[in-house]
């Protein structure tokens, strides 16, 4: 079983992550195909779209007084914060990068192990943080659905076994195979859920014009 979860899971997972964001990359595009003006452009259109690239970032970053920097600046920090520990520790993993060397001769740069620990011990500090807000803040528990904690949770599982697995604590090949196992539903599940604002983050800023953009965008949506 466990050569089966480690070996043609893993393989599979991969192929399904990326067919699934390759696919979500181009139906963004075919959607936000440039549509014709139905109304004329607002006075003063033909100058902003003769911006500089770097006037787009520096408007865009002034629009973000009215997002979470201003309304919310706690939860802007933990989820920048979250976001930064989530892709550092796997990515430069001394035990995933050895394991890639060792299947497919592939090696990144490393972080020390201590240091790893450490931003996995952050990633599950704000992933508490996450959820304590969505139970016991009103306005938020308002809007959470189960989709949201099952959500949290296949972010979160890869972690807490990772570090339960460093730790040994428990049966440690039952953990590693739950590590394994949670790392392969993340993967495959990132292209279908919300999970997926990894790539759209990405394609709003940048090809969609909006007042959070970072540049003027030339589709749209």
């Amino acid at each position: 079983m466990y050569d089966l979860i480690g070996g043609q899971l893993v393989s599979t997972a991969f192929v399904v992550f990326v067919s699934g964001l390759l696919y979500q990359g181009s139906r963004f595009f075919k959607l936000t195909k440039k549509k014709e003006w139905i109304l004329p452009p607002l006075a003063g259109a033909e100058k902003r779209v003769k911006k500089t690239v770097v006037q787009y970032i520096v408007a865009g970053l002034t629009s973000l007084q009215g997002t979470l920097w201003k309304t919310d600046p706690l939860m802007m920090i933990v989820t920048s914060v979250f976001h930064v520990c989530l892709i550092l520790a796997p990515i430069f993993l001394l035990g995933h990068n050895m394991l890639l060397d060792q299947s497919w001769g592939l090696s990144l740069w490393s972080l020390p192990e201590s240091f790893t620990n450490g931003l996995t011990i952050v990633v599950l500090i704000c992933a508490a943080f996450f959820m304590m807000r969505r139970l016991f803040l009103a306005r938020v528990r308002a809007i959470t659905s189960f989709h949201d904690y099952f959500v949290l949770l296949i972010a979160v599982a890869p972690f807490l076994t990772g570090f339960l697995a460093y730790h040994q604590w428990f049966d440690y090949r039952i953990v590693m195979i739950l590590h394994i196992l949670a790392g392969e539903l993340m993967l495959i599940t990132i292209p279908f859920t919300k999970l997926g604002h990894m790539l759209f983050f990405f394609l709003y800023r940048f090809f969609i014009g909006s007042e959070y953009s970072f540049t003027r965008g030339n589709r749209t949506w």
